[in-house]
């Protein structure tokens, strides 16, 4: 059976002319922009037309920029089995599943090679199976680093952030931040901007996507960019509906699967890029970029055992064997 792809407008990314009456068709939806060069989009598509050209009688339809669901009700309709597919933070649905706030912990992963091992460890296989036993399968790794910017000064030691107003991502990281003596103010990523313009904040953690994409570059002087000891990491997979899953026949469940590895090697190399296009522009735009050397990153894993592996272990169950086996990967 030939399948003619069609590249769509509007809310279906991709999707495909074939015997409807015979095919299976799946729902993928995600929060970020769609044709629009965001690598999370095109991890998802990437996958939509490896599935398509397979020939199996699967096509997945892909809703981006929360036209579907928005993105912290995607977690609940993937457990429900309305939702097939979706991409977004782990760490969205640790009100549900605690143990997913060790997906965004300060100091965990030191790099985007260290995440890949990561992937393979004890750490991550507890993650899964929580997963798992909610109802959801893990189609394909993806982690993104990020750093920290301020408008004072460069943040490498923890006693840079002291007295700082700061915007920090995930509840591990602001804790950490107010160990080391900074003032936190909670806000997305899209009011960064406008709280550092107005003096609302004075530095801020986030994504390297997020920094490009909101033009930080315009209210900082200092940009701490992963390098080769971060300390900001999120996993954000591309997640599967287990009630989906086990709908498709053992030829859709190998292409599927096959789809997914080639875009989790996409995304890889991708989010190593995304950190060069940060420091590129920041550079270019004259703020001063450095990184954190293994020492300073050493201090700053001591105040978050004090402080976020500390309230992470008395809060969840098993959650300090958790930090452990994270910690235990070289």
């Amino acid at each position: 059976m030939n399948i003619k792809l069609i590249l769509a407008c509007g809310l279906i990314g991709i999707t495909a002319i074939t015997n409807t009456s015979q095919a299976e068709t799946l729902k993928a939806s995600h929060q970020f922009p769609g044709g629009k060069g965001d690598v999370r989009d095109e991890m998802i598509q990437m996958i939509a037309k490896e599935v398509s050209a397979a020939d199996v009688d699967l096509i997945i339809k892909v809703y981006p920029g929360s036209s579907l669901y928005k993105p912290k009700e995607q977690w609940g309709a993937m457990t429900k089995g309305r939702l097939d597919i979706s991409l977004f933070p782990l760490a969205y649905a640790s009100g549900r599943h605690p143990k997913f706030d060790a997906t965004l912990m300060p100091g965990l992963i030191k790099n985007h090679d260290h995440a890949a091992r990561l992937n393979d460890s004890p750490f991550m296989q507890e993650i899964k199976r929580e997963i798992e036993k909610a109802g959801v399968v893990v189609l394909a790794d993806a982690w993104l680093a990020g750093g920290f910017a301020s408008a004072k000064n460069c943040i490498q030691e923890p006693e840079d952030i002291k007295g700082q107003k700061t915007r920090a991502a995930g509840k591990g990281f602001e804790r950490m931040l107010a160990g080391a003596g900074a003032s936190i103010a909670s806000m997305p990523s899209s009011e960064i901007y406008t709280a550092m313009q107005t003096g609302t904040i004075d530095a801020a953690n986030t994504s390297s996507g997020s920094f490009v994409s909101y033009r930080l570059y315009e209210q900082v002087n200092c940009l701490t960019a992963p390098g080769d000891n971060a300390l900001w990491f999120m996993y954000e997979p591309v997640l599967m509906s287990k009630k989906s899953w086990n709908k498709l026949d053992k030829k859709q469940q190998a292409a599927l699967s096959t789809a997914a590895d080639k875009a989790e090697q996409y995304f890889f190399n991708e989010a190593k890029g995304l950190d060069q296009k940060m420091v590129d522009t920041f550079t270019k735009a004259g703020v001063k970029v450095v990184t954190m050397s293994a020492e300073q990153a050493s201090k700053w894993r001591k105040i978050a055992n004090e402080t976020s592996y500390k309230v992470f272990s008395e809060e969840v169950p098993g959650g300090r064997e958790l930090i452990d086996m994270a910690l235990s990967v070289d």
